[in-house]
């Protein structure tokens, strides 16, 4: 089964940039007004937005776990 795209448009308000998603997707997301939005950076062209913290929260806790266990590799790739 293919995705929707969706088109959400990016508008200035006052001094920010604000983001109009489409009702399909408020309704997907099963947001209201003032609630806040993760943005979840994944490999080039896949973040994603959800409203639920606790994914990120897990995902980086994961990437914790493997800088813990693999830092001299890290560092020494950072070189």
């Amino acid at each position: 089964m293919l995705a929707k795209a969706l088109k959400p448009r990016v508008r200035k308000i006052g001094g920010s940039i604000g983001v109009i998603l489409p009702k399909e997707a408020v309704s997907r997301l099963g947001i209201h007004d003032g609630e806040s939005l993760f943005l979840i950076e994944g490999p080039p062209g896949t973040d994603r937005v959800t409203t639920n913290s606790s994914e990120l929260v897990m995902k980086l806790k994961k990437v914790e776990n493997i800088i813990g266990r693999y830092h001299n590799t890290i560092r020494r790739l950072a070189n």
